[in-house]
């Protein structure tokens, strides 16, 4: 039989998911910056001194021991940073439940996404440090449009997809992705996704109007190419962030 390499990785990692497993234990999904998404059995996961580590977004240690690669590997935590304190404010914690929620489903196991982690990292801090959902939303929705990209469903938003000429738009295909010009778009434009400037880098502090086309873009196609067919609570979750949202705008 050909050799199995054993498991051993000790990494920092951001904490996706956490699921009970047996009487006292959980399964844990958590990122890490170069062995990608990696799970993980926590004994005693359920316990009252690791319930409050095992946080979706908390930042740890992890380290991973298995046999072999085909084993579920055992995981130990140590807690480097808690982000218990967003998870009591309603709205910060449905974007966390949602950007991890998503990580964890998306993403396939022992991959490396380094800029995936980077990013999830800086939306967490964003979430934690900005004042109101207007600083930390635009950082929220760019790493949706990452993920897609990453994971090869990238939208090209610096060409016409029609003409060919390279630009800045404001509207984007629902079919391809690919930005539309308005003349190109013709009568066909109220059927087109709008593009919002800051996603190409313009205003830094985008109005609501815009942040909600941005959502209503990206949701577009996460929900096409990545969360068609999978756990219809993944979804949910971006709806629940969404009606907060706008409960909050009202």
């Amino acid at each position: 039989m050909p050799y199995i390499a054993p498991v051993h990785i000790v990494a920092p990692a951001l904490i996706l998911s956490v699921r009970p497993h047996g009487e006292h234990g959980a399964i844990v999904r958590a990122l890490t910056p170069a062995d990608g998404m990696q799970p993980g059995y926590v004994r005693g996961g359920r316990s009252r001194v690791l319930r409050p580590v095992l946080q979706p977004a908390n930042a740890v240690l992890g380290e991973w021991r298995a046999r072999t690669g085909e084993q579920l590997a055992s995981l130990t935590v140590e807690l480097i940073e808690s982000r218990a304190a967003l998870h009591g404010d309603p709205l910060a914690a449905a974007a966390l439940s949602w950007v991890t929620a998503l990580t964890a489903t998306a993403l396939p196991e022992a991959q490396p996404y380094p800029r995936l982690y980077e990013a999830l990292d800086g939306v967490i801090g964003a979430l934690a440090a900005a004042p109101s959902a207007r600083g930390w939303l635009p950082g929220l929705i760019r790493y949706e449009l990452l993920v897609l990209a990453e994971l090869g469903f990238g939208l090209a938003l610096d060409r016409c997809v029609v003409t060919g000429e390279r630009g800045v738009f404001d509207l984007v295909s629902p079919r391809s992705g690919g930005a539309v010009s308005r003349a190109a778009a013709g009568t066909y434009a109220g059927r087109m996704l709008r593009l919002p400037p800051f996603l190409l880098g313009g205003s830094q502090s985008p109005d609501w109007p815009d942040l909600f086309d941005g959502m209503r873009l990206t949701g577009h196609f996460l929900d096409r190419d990545i969360l068609a067919d999978r756990r219809e609570d993944v979804g949910a979750a971006r709806q629940r962030l969404t009606a907060r949202l706008k409960r909050a705008v009202a």
